[in-house]
């Protein structure tokens, strides 16, 4: 990602814009998010946990899996974030995540353009999308997940409710949400801050 920088740069002066459009209004008006999905199932997530020494920990299970989706995008930058639930990983779901978005960081609000940093999953390329004309898909390089942002902000999620056991989708759903509103945009940022992608928004968009 050495040349992330310079990407950003070159699919900013590809964008169209009015001529009377100033290049540093353009950069105001450009933000760079980084988006994925995670599947999220009542099997609990087991985590290591301290005991006295020669004393296994016991861990509750549950036997039925049953699971829905989290379709996010965050802002490093910033913190902000956008998440939805979705019960299916496919591209009607995302179209309908990307439309949602679209309205969410419209040009009302003097955004011209939102930048999705994504991977390369057969649904996010998918021939029947209408990618709104207010966002910008940016593919990571293939199976690179470690390069995503966001991966860090599931990572968090999973971890608080790591060994719980939850019978029915719906309590599983209300215990994610409530962590997620307890995430502060401070938060989201220091866990997305990589340098490699605040380093590149700072010089693309100088």
């Amino acid at each position: 990602m050495s040349n992330f920088s310079q990407t950003l740069k070159d699919i900013v002066s590809s964008l169209p814009s009015e001529s009377s459009t100033e290049s540093s209004q353009l950069y105001q008006g450009i933000r760079l998010f980084s988006q994925d999905e995670s599947r999220v199932g009542t099997l609990p997530i087991q985590r290591r946990r301290i005991t006295l020494k020669g004393i296994k920990p016991i861990a509750h299970v549950a036997h039925e899996f049953k699971s829905y989706y989290l379709y996010g995008a965050v802002e490093p930058k910033s913190g902000e974030s956008f998440l939805m639930e979705f019960p299916h990983l496919d591209s009607a779901c995302f179209q309908i995540y990307l439309d949602e978005f679209s309205l969410c960081y419209s040009d009302s609000f003097n955004i011209l353009f939102n930048i999705l940093l994504l991977d390369r999953g057969s649904f996010h390329k998918a021939k029947s999308l209408k990618i709104p004309s207010n966002i910008v898909l940016l593919f990571l390089p293939a199976y690179s997940p470690e390069l995503n942002p966001i991966e860090r902000l599931w990572e968090f999620i999973k971890a608080e409710i790591a060994n719980e056991v939850h019978i029915t989708v719906d309590s599983l759903i209300n215990r994610v949400a409530s962590v997620i509103c307890n995430i502060s945009q401070t938060m989201i940022q220091s866990l997305t801050s990589y340098s490699y992608f605040i380093n590149a928004v700072n010089e693309a968009f100088q």
